[in-house]
């Protein structure tokens, strides 16, 4: 089959690879059907985050069910499944808390599996999913969804369950007023996810007009294209004088964070989400000045995946559109430089 494989900063291929196969009885073989590129991707693509050997990339897809183990019991062949980002048992204290990225049997596409049997890629033509009961969410009286749909349903993988997570995190609420720091996929999501959870007031930070238009969309009611002290003021001027209840924290730089906090009111709340790239530790003092309370990271979308499915499926909310741009597979490379270069805001691949 083809595969992505990412062999350094800027070398992105697409080469032939084994098709996966059933190892243990709790597995689960899915014929991809979409994936995409996510913002975090580029932190590897770029060299932030060093690739010692070339290796399988792509953590978000969706697909139908090619074969399942012995011991499958919510799966069947022909299933059209939404894999998270990461696998999990579905058993452990931390699953049963809802908590699945901190699985005691965790395990990321790309790596090896607790048994150290290889897990394939997101970006490729299929994946073995272990522990796949636990693991990949059955999307009921779907077998073909349209090219709108899929893209909605493969959000759910990772983007918009990430945007849905920092504004929980958050504490976003009726009448909340609200700032997302990021205009990436998750940032927009993290809009769409506030509107959802119904703020009163949305703002925006992004400096690109196709990215502004999108977050008006999904329910901005401000854009500020500022930036640090300059962006803290126009925050302030719009909400009356006062900063914000709830602040998304979209990115994971150091810069990112550090206007999340200066837009945050005494007493607010910040939900964080963006991959750390870097930077200092969360100021203490500050917080513990200013009474603000620090939450988020990495959004567990199994648990989240069955509340926002039934509004993609019933229509109240359309986050595939955050994919602006759909390649083939076998272009995955221009697809990276797309969204490196910001030419695209998130791409999805067609096997």
């Amino acid at each position: 089959m083809r595969a992505t494989i990412i062999h350094g900063p800027g070398d992105i291929r697409v080469e032939d690879r084994d098709y996966p196969t059933i190892i243990r009885p709790t597995d689960a073989v899915v014929r991809v059907t979409a994936s995409c590129v996510c913002g975090s991707d580029l932190w590897p693509y770029r060299g932030v985050r060093p690739t010692k050997e070339p290796k399988a990339i792509g953590h978000e897809f969706v697909g139908v069910v090619e074969s399942v183990g012995d011991d499958v019991r919510d799966l069947a062949v022909g299933d059209f499944v939404i894999a998270p980002f990461v696998d999990s048992c579905g058993k452990c204290p931390q699953c049963l808390n809802g908590v699945t990225v901190a699985c005691d049997h965790l395990a990321g596409w790309g790596s090896t599996d607790e048994h150290g049997d290889f897990l394939q890629g997101g970006q490729g033509e299929a994946v073995r999913v272990p522990q796949a009961d636990g693991t990949l969410r059955r999307v009921d009286g779907v077998t073909e969804p349209d090219a709108a749909l899929t893209a909605s349903l493969l959000t759910l993988s990772d983007v918009m369950s990430t945007g849905h997570h920092a504004a929980v995190s958050a504490n976003v609420g009726p009448g909340s007023t609200v700032v997302v720091v990021g205009d990436g996929a998750v940032g927009l999501c993290g809009v769409l996810a506030a509107k959802r959870l119904g703020a009163e007031r949305i703002i925006a930070m992004s400096r690109h007009e196709d990215r502004q238009a999108l977050a008006r969309e999904f329910g901005a009611t401000d854009i500020v294209a500022e930036r640090g002290g300059e962006g803290v003021a126009k925050v302030r001027e719009l909400l009356g004088g006062v900063l914000a209840d709830s602040v998304l924290e979209c990115v994971g730089t150091k810069e990112s964070m550090d206007q999340a906090l200066r837009s945050t009111r005494p007493g607010g709340h910040l939900g964080f989400v963006g991959v750390p790239a870097g930077g200092p530790e969360l100021p203490v003092s500050l917080l513990f000045a200013k009474n603000i309370t620090v939450g988020g990271g990495m959004a567990p979308a199994h648990t989240y995946i069955p509340e926002l499915l039934k509004d993609v499926l019933d229509g109240t909310i359309n986050p595939g559109r955050v994919f602006d741009v759909e390649m083939p597979l076998e272009e995955v490379a221009e697809a990276y430089r797309a969204m490196d270069e910001r030419r695209a805001i998130k791409v999805l691949l067609k096997p």
